[in-house]
């Protein structure tokens, strides 16, 4: 990532300024124009209640990525058939597990368009979204680029479809800098664009080039790994593509959140909140699913129960339900669970689409080595029908889920929660809000992005911390550890603009620091910036 990260500044005017003046820096500041941090950003994913309702969030910030696609998905748990009664059955599915046969599809309506209401949504408030940000699509470029996929059957790659083809261009275009791929459901879709890419110029003299560019300029980010074709196609045969997996990472914005929230950040997951921040606000409000609203997934799903208010889970069991997460209070926040996939390529200062290992709002994501190759089918674990008490499974809907769900304990960064959760209500706020001086924008900081040191060094860093909207703005400056210098480096004066670090006498030549500036102003509901700040050990 990093290479290419380099060969796509060197390919952009913006780019060439800023390695010539890196490359000129010793001690120095060098300040990155914004316009090079916009990653290109395909999303695939399949009609679980939680797909919509981080689409919802990742329109709110189209402002800051290049939208490629958005493409309709199956995965082991939504799939549509393919409409001529032909029936699957696969071992260890939902619908084996709860005693049913083969099925002609599974838990996908007969006239699915969420991706579909979601834009037409979106196109009810672009006036307004415009107003407090540039940057937006129009809604219609968003409507030209949504697209079938791969979604009669799960983990189905065995024919081209208009997800798969969009994909596929996008993978050979000439397009800069690297093109993220993100799979919400199964990566079913994305697996087709590679496999029509291989029997395309496997036999020819451009495949060894075509490989090499496909290697280096796509990122696959996978919710999970919710079917067998990056397992069973992808990984066998394009191992070197990097891929980044996001399950059980970060912020608890999935199912079952509420069990890994810190106590002080409970509220953001209460229907005061939800409904004061998010159901309340307009068409995306209206369309965003939480507790007891009475819309249901499918018809007669017995797996989605979120719809429902006012049952226990003892008597949803008996109406024939079975209950694979804690019930929650009406209004309640249900999930977003496949947010964490596009949260650090944000334009939030914190840079951390340039490297996995950098951390921002979705955690530090794992590599694939690290993660895919010996993870369970995502939801295999947490969607058992309770049996024999749960199935030989732990009974997920009553444990403590923060160990599980892996949230970094780290005192090292900031507690994202809130940054994440306000930052959301106010832009859903600037979607109703016609005038920029009603709502609330963020920090501005402007200062050095990368400095360069010696062991034993005293460097100070000088930034500039301005509001849009006149707020006061407190400052804390945080250490991100990362890899691979993991020694502790704290700013003399942590609550002041301008600061001085001391490097350790144990760093090395080759060694990063990485000092994150975090402003937050005092508004109703207080927006954080950040800048990171990257100290090289020379």
């Amino acid at each position: 990532m990093k290479k290419f990260f380099l060969s796509y500044l060197k390919n952009t005017a913006i780019g060439l300024a800023v390695i010539l003046s890196l490359t000129n820096c010793k001690n120095q500041t060098s300040t990155v124009t914004e316009e090079v941090v916009k990653p290109r950003v395909v999303v695939t994913c399949d009609p679980e209640l939680d797909d919509s309702n981080s689409l919802i969030r990742f329109l709110l910030y189209s402002t800051d990525y290049d939208v490629e696609g958005l493409i309709y998905a199956s995965s082991q748990v939504h799939w549509k058939g393919d409409g001529l009664g032909t029936k699957v059955f696969e071992e260890g599915r939902e619908y084996a597990r709860l005693g049913l046969g083969p099925q002609e599809s599974w838990r996908w309506p007969e006239d699915e368009h969420f991706i579909h209401d979601v834009v037409d949504a979106y196109e009810k408030v672009y006036p307004n979204l415009k107003a407090h940000a540039s940057g937006y699509p129009t809604p219609e470029y968003l409507k030209s680029i949504i697209k079938w996929g791969n979604v009669e059957f799960e983990g189905d790659i065995s024919k081209d479809t208009e997800g798969s083809d969009l994909i596929k261009s996008l993978m050979l275009d000439e397009q800069p800098g690297p093109l993220f791929i993100t799979a919400w459901g199964g990566p079913s879709t994305i697996a087709r664009a590679f496999k029509s890419i291989q029997e395309a110029y496997e036999d020819t003299p451009e495949w060894e080039n075509i490989k090499e560019k496909v290697k280096e300029k796509v990122i696959l980010i996978l919710s999970g790994t919710q079917d067998q074709s990056y397992a069973n196609y992808i990984k066998p045969n394009w191992p070197e593509v990097e891929t980044i997996v996001t399950s059980f990472s970060g912020i608890g914005l999935g199912y079952m959140a509420q069990r890994m929230a810190k106590p002080e950040n409970l509220f953001y997951y209460e229907p005061e909140w939800t409904e004061e921040n998010i159901s309340s606000k307009g068409p995306f409000g209206e369309l965003y699913r939480v507790w007891g609203d009475g819309k249901q997934m499918v018809k007669g799903d017995m797996t989605d129960y979120f719809w429902l208010s006012g049952y226990t889970a003892d008597e949803l069991r008996e109406m024939g339900y079975y209950v694979w997460a804690p019930v929650q209070p009406k209004g309640s926040f249900i999930s977003e669970g496949d947010t964490p996939t596009f949260l650090d390529l944000l334009n939030n200062g914190l840079r951390a689409w340039e490297d996995v290992s950098y951390g921002g709002w979705s955690g530090s994501k794992k590599r694939e080595s690290q993660s895919v190759e010996n993870m369970p089918i995502a939801n295999d674990s947490v969607r058992r029908p309770p049996a024999d008490g749960n199935g030989g499974m732990p009974d997920f809907s009553t444990m403590d889920m923060s160990s599980f769900m892996g949230q970094s304990s780290s005192s090292d960064y900031p507690d994202f929660v809130p940054a994440v959760q306000n930052d959301f209500a106010v832009r859903l706020k600037w979607s109703l809000t016609p005038n920029y001086e009603d709502a609330n924008h963020n920090p501005v900081i402007e200062g050095p992005s990368a400095i360069s040191a010696k062991p034993g060094e005293t460097v100070t860093i000088k930034t500039e911390v301005s509001d849009p909207d006149g707020d006061n703005v407190s400052v804390t400056w945080h250490q991100f550890i990362v890899e691979p210098y993991e020694g502790k480096v704290s700013a003399d004066s942590p609550n002041l603009t301008t600061t001085t670090v001391v490097i350790p006498e144990d760093a090395q030549p080759g060694d990063k620091i990485h000092m994150v500036l975090e402003a937050v102003d005092n508004g109703i509901l207080a927006l954080t910036r950040y800048h990171r700040v990257i100290i090289s050990v020379v």
